[in-house]
């Protein structure tokens, strides 16, 4: 899987990459479940470890993946405001505001320290659907540009936390996909629920090659994707036939 994703929340290329992985796993459907999990890269953040390994999931549980806290996928721009600054305690002015020209959809960013328990400073980006002017994503980010004490170790760690919670949520098993490389870092999870609302979660960096060829991955980013619809994202698309 060949994909590269920014710091901001792109929809389209989280999309391609969520409908990509889904192909990958349905093709594999036959293989023994030991090969749908790939061998993680070592984060050098702690080379003498692999991420832990899921978690069961408890019996009767099931993920209902219906937003980011009170900000719902379908809200309008002026309800998600009022979410985000109910679950944060922020200012309206500390809501930035910035256009998607490629996909005419419209982004609100917020920066909240702590939204993980000591995971430090996140920038928090909603995005407004292009027809429907509703809540269609949520995106979390960790790195230096959201937080200059930002270290490999604890986006690692951050990634490694978060990780262990979604294995136990209840994605649906033929959804979850983790510990998988792709271009630039490490698909760490991606899940889906019973109504096809996506969690998806990346940790970028720069990969080496380590002693006896284990691959190394020094993190610099960590992406975190709450997704609506991602096979028919809500973002502009040139007519069919028009070129």
């Amino acid at each position: 899987m060949i994909l590269k994703l920014s710091r901001l929340s792109l929809l389209v290329a989280a999309s391609a990459l969520v409908v990509g992985i889904q192909s990958e796993a349905r093709s594999q459907t036959a293989a023994p479940a030991a090969r749908r999990e790939r061998p993680a890269p070592v984060a050098q953040a702690a080379p003498a470890a692999t991420p832990s390994a899921p978690t069961r999931v408890d019996a009767g549980s099931e993920a209902d993946v219906d937003g980011f806290r009170s900000a719902k996928f379908g809200m309008n721009e002026a309800e998600v405001k009022a979410a985000i600054t109910r679950d944060f305690g922020v200012k309206p002015d500390a809501i930035k505001e910035q256009a998607n020209p490629g996909e005419r959809t419209k982004v609100l960013i917020v920066k909240v320290p702590e939204v993980l328990p000591g995971g430090g400073t996140a920038e928090v980006s909603y995005v407004i659907g292009y027809q429907t002017k509703k809540l269609i994503q949520v995106s979390l980010s960790w790195s230096k540009a959201t937080d200059d004490k930002m270290t490999p170790e604890q986006l690692f760690s951050n990634s490694s936390v978060l990780r262990s919670h979604f294995v136990g949520e209840g994605f649906k098993p033929d959804t979850i996909a983790t510990n998988m490389p792709i271009a630039g870092g490490l698909l760490m999870f991606r899940g889906s629920d019973a109504k096809d609302r996506t969690v998806m979660m990346i940790l970028q960096g720069a990969m080496t090659q380590g002693t006896d060829n284990q691959r190394i991955l020094t993190p610099s980013n960590l992406l975190l994707f709450y997704i609506a619809d991602a096979k028919a994202p809500d973002v502009y698309r040139l007519p069919a036939g028009s070129f």
